[in-house]
């Protein structure tokens, strides 16, 4: 089952704010742990998750979208929500990787494996985070990001709990597979993947932006065992709404029931899948 989450519903409901997640994860009646997609290991978990931050630096995202999204991750790691939610799980620990895509061969690597265990990694972190230049780069190949983001995994010596990779873009795949491959693909493997789309300006035709990204993403992009879509609406919104993905994520929180049902996999999706590359197409026959 996937979900879409209300940022205002899903703060988590109040207690995130007071920074009760522990309680909240452990004995919260409305709020569930989302399953041990790797229970077959006999290997001890040395982290709660094992989280690939994918973040779209393409350039329909404008720069000051760009630095409040640089800073609502920093911010979101030093917050006392997150921490908390980090010492909720059975290690008190996750590792991190950060990197940026735009095009289906342009991911760039920000922050590789880190282990987040308190407040002086989670604030090396987001030093690490803020410390790098802003840049931007042509197309938008969501299905680049995912394939690059899974073998990510393999490439740390960390087992966790969960694998969980966390998409955040402001419009659909333009460029390289078809998403929906590469997402089937991530989650047959046991990764569960989280969406973040950015709708928080209006509609442009230069930019390819369509309407319902939210949908988009829900049909088409997240995938796995409680995974959720938290969509941006509104610019002053957008570091609150990081911040509640991330503690969702590191608390391996299932939405509440307040939350709204993503539609089946089995049935038509409501949005073109291929509306990206059909766009496009349309536009530059290329």
């Amino acid at each position: 089952m996937r979900w879409c989450v209300s940022i205002g519903a899903v703060l988590v409901a109040g207690a995130m704010a007071g920074g009760d997640v522990a309680s909240l994860a452990a004995t919260g009646p409305k709020a569930q742990l989302a399953p041990n997609i790797l229970a077959q290991s006999k290997q001890d978990p040395v982290v709660d998750v094992e989280l690939v931050l994918a973040v779209d630096v393409s350039y329909s995202m404008d720069m000051e979208e760009l630095a409040i999204q640089r800073e609502g991750y920093a911010q979101a790691i030093i917050s006392k929500e997150f921490l908390a939610a980090l010492k909720s799980g059975p290690t008190g620990k996750i590792a991190v990787t950060y990197f940026e895509w735009a095009a289906s061969n342009d991911q760039k690597v920000i922050i590789p494996w880190r282990v987040i265990d308190g407040p002086e990694s989670a604030d090396a972190v987001a030093a690490e985070i803020m410390k790098t230049p802003i840049r931007r780069a042509s197309r938008t190949s969501i299905s680049g990001a995912i394939n690059f983001a899974m073998p990510l995994f393999d490439a740390n010596e960390l087992h966790g709990l969960r694998r969980v990779i966390d998409i955040s873009g402001d419009g659909p795949n333009n460029n390289g597979g078809p998403v929906t491959i590469a997402r089937d693909e991530a989650v047959g493997k046991g990764i569960v993947i989280n969406g973040l789309p950015i709708m928080a300006k209006e509609l442009s035709y230069s930019t390819m932006d369509i309407e319902n990204l939210d949908l988009y993403y829900e049909d088409c992009v997240v995938g796995g065992a409680g995974s959720f879509v938290v969509p941006i609406k509104e610019r002053d919104k957008f570091k609150e709404a990081i911040r509640t993905k991330l503690v969702m994520e590191v608390a391996g929180l299932m939405p509440e029931p307040r939350a709204i049902p993503v539609a089946n996999t089995s049935r038509e999706p409501r949005v073109n899948c291929l509306i990206g590359e059909k766009i496009w197409q349309d536009r530059w026959g290329r």
